[in-house]
């Protein structure tokens, strides 16, 4: 069996805990209290089977933002909310150029060796 990158098997067990959270138990919270456990006052954790087959602790936190003099709650969200889409809008773009570059570069290859064929 082939193995799952880091990247998809963390991202596979996020959506897993979040789906619990905000949809499977949203509506039962006991039933999820009995998947959770209470590791301290900040954290709950979970153990899960991975798409590799192997057994990840999960861990939920919940983390309070200071109070900030130049900004409200909202603002503050809202500003870590934007801060995300642009990073992800960012590295879309540069996903982007990247694959432009490639396909220049091969259009590029491809020409060189049709002219030394000639």
């Amino acid at each position: 069996m082939a193995k799952v990158s880091k990247t998809e098997v963390d991202k596979r067990l996020r959506d897993e805990v979040f789906n619990d959270l905000f949809g499977v138990y949203a509506g039962n919270p006991e039933e999820a209290h009995e998947r959770y456990v209470k590791i301290n006052d900040r954290q709950y954790g979970i153990l899960l089977t991975d798409a590799n087959g192997e057994t990840r602790y999960v861990r939920i936190g919940a983390i309070v933002a200071e109070l900030r003099e130049d900004m409200t709650a909202e603002e503050l969200m809202q500003s870590e909310i934007d801060a995300f889409t642009q990073k992800q809008a960012d590295k879309a773009e540069k996903a982007k150029k990247k694959a432009e570059k490639i396909a220049a570069d091969k259009a590029k290859r491809k020409a060189e060796r049709t002219e030394e064929d000639d």
